[in-house]
Parts: C-alpha cells; sequence; structure tokens
C-alpha cells in the first residue's frame, strides 16, 4: 500500500474532527454509557460494526459503510476503528478518535479485524460483537467468532443505550422534520392529472434537499392508482389519472437523523370506501399518540391504534406494526426498527426522550393505501408531534 501523501497528511491533520455532528462531551457521555453497560453485562470489550452504531459513538458518517468497519472499544482504553484506507480522510474530518487503522483494497479485512483483536489481547477474554449489524459480513463474523470463543451478541445493549435522545438528537430530528414538511408540500403542490410518478419524486426529493436535508437512508415512497395497493411500492413513471389515490411519505435528514411523514393524497373524486377507511386511520393515529406517553408500553400503543380500527372493521387491513423508533440511519432503512418497534409483543416502557414515527395505513390491496403519520417525540406530558403539515386530505380537483 502507498502511503499518504504529505499534502494529504497536511489536510487530514487540519481538518480533524471539523466536520463531527457532535460535541465532545456527547460522545465522551456515549461513551461512558457504553463501558457501564459493559461492566453490568460483563464484557471486557466490544466490536461494533453497523453504521448507525459506529455514528453514534463517533461521528463517523460515509456513504462508502458498505465497505467492512469495525469499531473496537475496550474498557481499559480507547477505542480503535479500522476502516477502508480510502475513508482515512473522511474519518478523520468527522471524528476525533486518535486510534484509526486501515485496510487497502487488497487487504482481506477479517485478516485486519483478527490482528486487531489479537493487539488488544482479546482471545480468550468475555467480548460483545454487534451481531444483528449490516455491517457484519457472514464470513467475517465467522472468523471472529473462531478467534473469540467466549463472544456475546452485543446488539441488544447498543439498542438500549440509543431509544431515549439527547436533547441535540432531538434537536437535529426536529430539523430533519422540517425538511420532510418541505418535500411532502411540493410533492402535493405537483399533483395533477397526466403528471407522473417521477415527477411527483423528483419535486420531493428536490424541495427537501434544496431545505437542507442530506442524503437519505431510504427512497421517499410514491405511488399511485392501483400501484398505491402495494406495500413499499415507489415511482416507476407511471402518469396520473383523476380518481387516484396517492401514497406520499417521505423522511428529512440531518446530521443522518431522520423524521418521517405520510399524509393522504387524492386527486379527484375519492370513493366512499377510502373516506371511511381515512377516518379508520386517523382515528387509529389519534388513539397512538394519546397512548404516547411516560408509563405506557409500546405494545400499549399499538394496541390502542389496532382497537380503534378494529372498532371501525379494518383490522385484516392493518397487519402491521403502528411504529418505529427514529434516529440516526443509513441505507437501507429510515428508522430504528431494529432499536424499537410499537407493537403488540414489545414490552419496553415508554421514556419521555424517544422519538417514534407512527404510520397509521390502511390498503384495499392491489386498489389504494390510505393513511396519515407523525414523527413525535415522547414528552412527561404526552406526544409532541414534529410536522406542521396539517393531519387532513389533502384532495386535489
Amino acid at each position: 500500500m502507498l502511503p499518504l501523501s504529505d499534502e494529504t497528511l497536511g489536510g487530514i491533520a487540519s481538518g480533524r474532527g471539523s466536520e463531527c455532528a457532535f460535541p465532545p462531551a456527547e460522545l465522551a457521555g456515549r461513551l461512558d454509557r457504553l463501558r457501564g453497560a459493559m461492566e453490568m453485562s460483563g464484557f471486557d470489550g466490544v466490536m461494533l460494526t453497523g453504521p448507525e452504531t459506529v455514528f453514534w459513538l463517533t461521528g463517523r458518517q460515509t456513504p462508502g459503510h458498505f465497505a467492512f468497519q469495525a469499531l473496537f472499544v475496550p474498557l481499559d482504553r480507547d477505542p480503535v476503528l479500522l476502516v477502508r484506507r480510502l475513508e482515512e480522510m473522511n474519518t478523520r474530518f468527522n471524528t476525533r478518535l486518535d486510534d484509526i487503522r486501515l485496510y487497502g483494497d487488497d487487504d482481506d479485512p477479517a485478516q485486519a479485524a483478527l490482528a486487531l483483536v489479537d493487539g488488544l489481547g482479546w482471545r480468550g477474554r468475555r467480548i460483545g460483537v454487534e451481531t444483528r449489524s449490516t455491517g457484519l459480513l457472514p464470513a467475517l463474523f465467522a472468523a471472529v467468532a473462531a478467534a473469540l470463543p467466549d463472544w456475546r451478541d452485543a446488539s441488544g445493549l447498543l439498542a438500549e443505550l440509543r431509544m431515549v435522545k439527547s436533547a441535540l438528537e432531538v434537536a437535529f430530528i426536529e430539523q430533519a422534520a422540517a425538511y420532510a414538511d418541505a418535500g411532502l408540500e411540493a410533492g402535493i403542490a405537483a399533483v395533477r392529472a397526466g403528471s407522473t410518478e417521477n415527477a411527483i419524486a423528483a419535486a420531493m426529493l428536490q424541495a427537501a434537499v434544496a431545505a437542507g436535508s442530506e442524503y437519505l437512508g431510504m427512497e421517499p415512497l410514491v405511488s399511485s392508482g392501483p400501484r398505491s395497493g402495494v406495500p413499499h411500492a415507489t415511482w416507476r413513471r407511471r402518469r396520473l389519472e383523476r380518481g387516484d389515490g396517492l401514497f406520499l411519505e417521505l423522511a428529512g435528514c440531518h446530521n443522518r437523523y431522520h423524521a418521517a411523514i405520510l399524509r393522504p393524497v387524492w386527486l379527484g373524486p375519492m370513493p366512499d370506501t377510502a373516506r371511511r377507511m381515512l377516518d379508520a386511520a386517523q382515528a387509529g393515529l389519534a388513539a397512538a399518540l394519546d397512548a404516547l406517553r411516560p408509563g405506557s408500553t409500546c405494545a400499549d400503543v399499538h394496541q390502542a391504534a389496532a382497537e380503534v380500527i378494529d372498532r371501525h372493521g379494518y383490522a385484516a387491513a392493518y397487519r402491521k406494526r403502528t411504529g418505529y423508533s427514529m434516529g440516526v440511519a443509513f441505507a437501507p432503512d429510515w428508522g430504528e426498527g431494529d432499536v424499537l418497534s410499537l407493537y403488540s409483543n414489545v414490552t419496553r416502557p415508554l421514556e419521555a426522550g424517544m422519538v417514534f414515527h407512527i404510520p397509521t395505513t390502511l390498503r384495499a390491496y392491489g386498489e389504494f393505501t390510505i393513511g396519515v403519520s407523525e414523527t413525535a417525540v415522547v414528552t412527561q406530558s404526552g406526544a409532541r408531534c414534529l410536522s406542521r403539515l396539517p393531519r387532513r386530505l389533502f384532495q386535489i380537483d
């Protein structure tokens, strides 16, 4: 591997930490909390590979997270971050870490990780590994697991630490919500007969990015007419016609923190069936928001929404979780469903500072989807919704 030039090294030194999203005190507090949790779990160290957790602990962010990275956090020394060599400057600009190790494109990242395991003296010690991570490749996991026979899954430990947001994190999510609002407003304004799903998606993305959004963890969901009745369908050049229902949902992103929004949109006359389903979806969302308060569990919030929707007669159209945690996100998602979900079997009590996206969507499968959502912060007095858009039907004549 060729060494970096003196000019490149000088640029790295001058830019160290200049793009970090977090102040030093925020990151130091997170590291202290992680080490406290490690001690309680009996871990001598943890190896973290998810782009979200690495960012949360260090500030490292890059669309190049498809290349293997690993953050090694011992109890008794500073963290060590292993990244692809091409990512060095980006990593030093976005973090304040002192110990960054590199591997080249002609190196085996598994061998680089095992060399660090040996260098840290971790063989034979109890090490936590973040197994539920998009960044941990099966072959690499097998190599690490063989070297660490006493490894344990640390995924839940990290999820627990990320559930409750700090004031700074909530502020980032609020800013992301403003970007999402701008995008959805632009999408609604672009709805007209003869336009296309692509034109709507382009308007949404342009407005959100112009308002300040960074690249999103997942693309907007834009579908129309019968295509809107297909879960997670998105734009594919279809031309809009009068009588179409539209499914328009997107997120905004600020410093990798996301907020999402969904509003019901209809072009021309709306069938009575769709109006009744919208009434049920609106009532379900209102019930969920009313239950979103400290002392409730995640299951309580889901049950509150589901019972209302059931009473309206649409249980079969609502077969999903009611919401999911929002915060740090990289592709392929904009949510933190791996951190916490509002669903029937999730008994975790809510705390002030948790943030959720709650989309109540009802589908006539293959015909249309109607729904509405809020990204909401749990406060001591209940839910605080972050969107400024009215929670109503946007009907385009």
